[in-house]
């Protein structure tokens, strides 16, 4: 048998030549793909939600497996109808999330593995969404190196996107490439597995569950189309012209120059000299001249177009005709916008984007004494300051920062920790942002918000929890301050430390924020050690080695339910610092048992299923 790493490459192979993909429904018998997928989605906070059957990650084990690709071997394996939730969204609304059922979570992960190992080399490099190596980061640094020139923005948002994907479709796309019609029925299947709102079952006419594991390769193999006809249509038709002409006016200025000089009129020539640098230098309507501009990010485009708004307008329009008439999707009318980009600015992911245009600034070139305006046409990303404005509101009250009594039943430390873990992860997103000094407002709110909570807490003042946390930190752009709290350990280990602030709020051209990335992650060493831990086949509390299964919690602090008088498993998780622990049947039933006895053991019923 193929280890999987051996299937996967095999697989990236043929995507690369563009070779059909056959026999993929035999590599669902593959134990090793199932152990690479469950090192993969263990330890996401997911594993542990129940969806419509209740099952959960608690009580994985080999034995599981092979029961799981028996089934797929005599095709006996059904999804289950996935449990749906609401989440709200920032415009009042809410929005549906399907959440499965344990094992079909794991087999969606072993199909996501074989799809997206298959499907990667052939998309595009415009998109960015859900791809290994590629995030929000990479499509935003795209736009701002490549883009130079831009006259429109041209936003594009697909209305209910993985709702709306179009079954039929969507296998003829697979259909294309997968010649195995055994692994096309299992998508089928899982697509129309229908799913349960108030314990009422409903079908699935269309779209992928939102919280699927499939759904995101899903959406990408189905996209692609769109990314296609951009490419192949759009781009060559819209995109004309090396350089634009010269301008004329530009052009005469320059020769008015020379006979000045050549006259010896130095008084002239300075003055038009003036007047040149205030001039274009090239044509900025020369009709031979188009250039158009692509990006992708899940269901978010965004397209740049250096020409007239009339082809611009053309150009969505195009758009949405090919989604409407190829895809069965709908454009969003109120998010699919033509932007003026020297005037006005575009959103995507979260950002501002406009062209610059300032004749005032320029840079002296090296070697020489030109002068040249560097700034003009470039791609500027901005913080939005609706953005600040959200971000800091949690903070204030009544327009000034407030203590936040939700987190007095937290330690120092994890307060301070919770605060700078907030803070960091605003601050590292907008790192490409030409002015994230301005979210120097969110860290006085958010800072002020954080000492008031802490002296609130221990009925003390502002200034006194500010000069016993203060701290000086080295950072790459110098020495900055921050507020510090330390745990001091064995003298072996390092103390705890947790941190706000302390982050230069500089502009990191090479800031990259990545998704995960799904098929190289199994080679994380915590991964790697749950697999060998579940493979060696001992129980770590008693030593047997008979049908040994996995039992997890969702986080190490649920273990404090217990007191100090902890049952000898919860004390071996805490010394392990793991959310697993692999035992034999006997001591997972003990510790249920331990689980159901305490106080909590509603809290224990949820917690682990």
């Amino acid at each position: 048998m193929q280890s999987a790493e051996a299937v996967l490459d095999i697989l990236r192979e043929r995507g690369r030549r563009g070779l059909p993909c056959e026999e993929l429904y035999r590599q669902m018998f593959n134990p090793q793909l199932y152990l690479m997928a469950y090192g993969r989605i263990y330890s996401n906070k997911g594993a542990m939600t129940p969806g419509a059957t209740g099952e959960t990650a608690d009580g994985m084990s080999l034995a599981k497996i092979g029961r799981v690709v028996d089934a797929m071997r005599h095709e006996r394996h059904r999804f289950k109808p996935v449990k749906r939730v609401f989440i709200p969204k920032k415009n009042g609304k809410r929005r549906p999330l399907g959440l499965p059922s344990w094992t079909d979570k794991l087999v969606g992960e072993v199909m996501r593995l074989l799809l997206e190992a298959y499907y990667e080399p052939q998309f595009s490099d415009h998109s960015h969404g859900f791809r290994p190596h590629r995030g929000c980061h990479t499509a935003l640094r795209d736009v701002a190196r490549t883009w130079t020139g831009t006259s429109w923005f041209i936003e594009g948002d697909i209305a209910q996107c993985f709702d709306a994907l179009d079954h039929r479709l969507m296998l003829e796309t697979l259909a294309e490439k997968i010649h195995d019609n055994r692994f096309l029925r299992l998508v089928r299947n899982m697509l129309k597995a229908g799913y349960l709102e108030d314990w009422n079952w409903n079908a699935t006419l269309s779209g992928a569950p939102q919280g699927g594991v499939l759904s995101p390769i899903l959406s990408n193999i189905y996209l692609h189309r769109l990314d296609s006809f951009v490419e192949k249509v759009l781009l060559p038709e819209y995109t004309r012209g090396g350089l634009r002409a010269r301008s004329p006016e530009y052009r005469r200025v320059g020769d008015a120059i020379r006979r000045a000089r050549r006259r010896g009129d130095r008084t002239a020539v300075r003055a038009l000299r003036k007047r040149l640098h205030s001039l274009p230098s090239q044509d900025m309507n020369d009709p031979g001249y188009r250039r158009l501009r692509y990006v992708r990010y899940a269901d978010d485009t965004l397209l740049g177009f250096a020409g007239p708004k009339a082809e611009a307008d053309e150009i969505k329009q195009r758009l949405a005709r090919f989604l409407r008439d190829d895809l069965k999707l709908e454009l969003s009318e109120e998010k699919t916008l033509v932007t003026h980009a020297r005037t006005e600015a575009a959103r995507f992911l979260g950002y501002e984007i406009r062209t610059q245009r300032d004749d005032g600034r320029s840079e002296r070139k090296k070697g020489n004494r030109r002068l040249r305006r560097s700034v003009n046409g470039t791609i500027a990303l901005h913080v939005p300051k609706d953005v600040i404005k959200a971000k800091c509101a949690p903070y204030l009250k009544r327009g000034k920062p407030a203590h936040q009594p939700s987190m007095y039943r937290h330690d120092d430390y994890s307060l301070v920790g919770i605060f700078g873990a907030r803070y960091r992860g605003i601050v590292q997103y907008y790192l490409l942002a030409g002015d994230v000094h301005r979210l120097n407002r969110l860290h006085w709110v958010m800072q002020s918000s954080l000492l008031c909570s802490l002296a609130n807490k221990h009925r003390s003042t502002v200034s006194k929890m500010a000069r016993k946390y203060k701290a000086t930190i080295e950072t790459p752009a110098g020495p900055r301050k921050c507020l510090q709290v330390s745990i001091t350990r064995a003298p072996s280990s390092k103390p705890l430390v947790a941190r706000f602030g302390g982050i230069p709020l500089q502009r990191r051209k090479s800031a990259v924020l990545k998704d995960r990335d799904p098929v190289q992650a199994v080679s994380a060493p915590r991964q790697r050690e749950l697999v060998r831990r579940l493979l060696a086949g001992t129980c770590e509390l008693c030593g047997a080695t008979e049908d040994i299964t996995v039992h997890q919690i969702r986080k190490l602090a649920d273990l404090g339910l217990f007191g100090q008088e902890q049952p000898n498993w919860a004390a071996e998780m805490a010394r392990r610092k793991r959310v697993t622990l692999l035992v034999c049947p006997t001591c997972h039933n003990d510790i249920h048992v331990d689980c159901e006895s305490t106080p909590h053991g509603s809290h224990w019923r949820a917690r682990c299923g």
